[in-house]
């Protein structure tokens, strides 16, 4: 596996933009991003300066995404 990189929020927003995920609102500092259209979860990212390794997995297993996908995606 991959090693994945240390990311803020708004990083990972914007990659999880790129597969279709739009924001719908934000309460605090908690972003809830929506993809209906192509049947997927509901995602919570927290819009800090830097998420943990452990939480990144969990909103890319939220988002059926591989890291090696992600990765990809974040280039």
């Amino acid at each position: 596996m991959p090693k994945l990189p240390i990311l803020s929020g708004q990083q990972i927003i914007k990659v999880l933009n790129k597969i279709g995920y739009r924001v719908i609102r934000q309460k605090g500092s908690h972003i809830r991003l929506d993809c209906s259209a192509l049947g997927k979860k509901r995602i919570t990212v927290p819009d800090y300066k830097s998420i943990d390794k452990s939480l990144l997995m969990k909103i890319l297993r939220n988002a059926e995404l591989t890291p090696e996908e992600f990765l990809k995606l974040l280039e």
